[in-house]
């Protein structure tokens, strides 16, 4: 399944697997999906899905999948910290923040746990 939503003024195309497609259909409530890009020692690509989130910000893909764009930071870059457990983050106040929209996003639904994979740059055929 495919679906093509803007962000930022950004077109961002969506693609889901038919396992994924199945799984959605049961949801009671929309899937939250987070493309979180993190500016820290190092860039970090993460696909969220969230539950605790306030579903402000994000946008409908389908009447049960919705998607959002969150950049963020940590607050102090400790090497020890990028293997380990989670960091506390905060938004990353990016002047232009529709640069960094992802261009692709695809989730899949395998063995009960959600997953996903997003892309900032088109790849090369165009997708």
């Amino acid at each position: 399944m495919m679906a093509t939503i803007e962000i930022l003024g950004k077109s961002v195309r969506v693609e889901w697997s038919e396992a994924a497609e199945k799984a959605l259909n049961k949801l009671k409530s929309p899937l939250l999906v987070e493309m979180e890009l993190l500016f820290s020692c190092l860039i970090r690509k993460a696909v969220r899905f969230r539950q605790d989130s306030l579903p402000e910000n994000f946008v409908f893909v389908t009447p049960q999948l919705k998607v959002r764009f969150r950049p963020v930071m940590t607050k102090a870059c400790r090497i020890g910290d990028l293997g380990g457990a989670e960091t506390p983050l905060t938004d990353f106040p990016i002047k232009k923040s529709s640069a960094f929209v992802p261009k692709h996003l695809f989730i899949d639904y395998r063995r009960g746990q959600w997953s996903g994979e997003f892309q900032i740059a088109a790849s090369v055929n165009g997708g």
